[in-house]
């Protein structure tokens, strides 16, 4: 009988609501006990050796465990959640007294590859905006400034749907990092290789340049400040709890979540945003 690989994982959380551990938690295909204490594909199995929300451990034997992990280089995969605070040497954040930013350094150093999981660990993010005053910055930014050369990959979203995680770290564990093909800031362009905008369901309404006037209204929500035009992720083909349902058709526009630029540049969320910034042709618009 083959020996099943247990594939070491740390998880860090900076500068973060924990919304993005309570939806990966919530993954229903496979479940998140699946995922935990089952073989995720043949002959390997995921070892959740850190994770602060849902370990049992706390104080010095937890933090014994990052030190045994990181004796072993290469071996674990390194999970950050959440931005990195770094202003007056990073004590607006700190894990066992030691300031955060010097924790993700020194455990990405010796990873076999980090991914950054959100919106604030891939691109800053909500913690990261304006006026910004813990100086909190992403884990690419980070891993730049400290010039460590791993292979990162970001799996943005606020929250990220918890398939976009599950099915990037199965990607690894079947085919490697090499496997998971990204676009040009790291995204896995199997989950964000489209924007909302081509599969909407009120695609058609754009087309005609029908728009609502009112969140209860139907037509497009593009005069309500809706980034579908502009944000890469397959939430309306994959759509959320379970399937259920997803932001737009609740109703709501799509506020550009997994866009690098969020939430600043796509602020105000509920203003339409100017043509100029569209990824796609603009809509018609109508004879009054």
């Amino acid at each position: 009988m083959a020996e099943t690989r247990e594939i070491s994982v740390i998880w860090l959380q900076a500068s973060t609501c924990t919304g993005c551990s309570v939806s990966v938690l919530n993954s229903a295909s496979p479940r998140i006990t699946d995922l935990l204490l089952r073989e995720v594909v043949p002959g390997k199995h995921v070892h959740l050796r850190f994770q602060a929300t849902v370990m049992a451990g706390a104080g010095e034997p937890a933090l014994e465990v990052l030190e045994a992990a990181r004796a072993e280089a290469g071996s674990y995969l390194l999970v950050i959640e959440g931005s990195v605070p770094t202003k007056d040497g990073g004590v607006y954040g700190t894990l066992g007294e030691a300031p955060m930013v010097e924790r993700v350094a020194e455990m990405a150093r010796s990873a076999m590859a980090v991914i950054a999981l959100g919106t604030c660990a891939s691109f800053g993010g909500m913690f990261a905006s304006s006026p910004n005053p813990a100086g909190c910055t992403s884990a690419g930014d980070l891993l730049r400034s400290e010039a460590i050369d791993v292979p990162l990959i970001n799996v943005p979203g606020c929250p990220p749907h918890p398939d976009w995680f599950v099915g990037t770290v199965a990607t690894v564990l079947i085919g490697g990092l090499e496997a998971v093909a990204v676009d040009d800031v790291g995204r896995p362009t199997r989950f964000y290789g489209q924007l909302i905008h081509e599969n909407c369901p009120r695609r058609a309404y754009f087309d005609e340049g029908k728009f609502a006037a009112h969140l209860s209204d139907e037509g497009c929500l593009y005069e309500l400040g809706c980034k579908g035009t502009m944000t890469h992720a397959d939430c309306s083909l994959r759509r959320w709890n379970s399937g259920v349902n997803w932001v737009i058709g609740s109703g709501a526009p799509c506020n550009g979540c997994t866009e690098p630029d969020f939430p600043d540049l796509i602020s105000p969320f509920y203003e339409r945003i100017p043509e100029e910034a569209l990824l796609v042709p603009p809509p018609p618009r109508k004879e009054s």
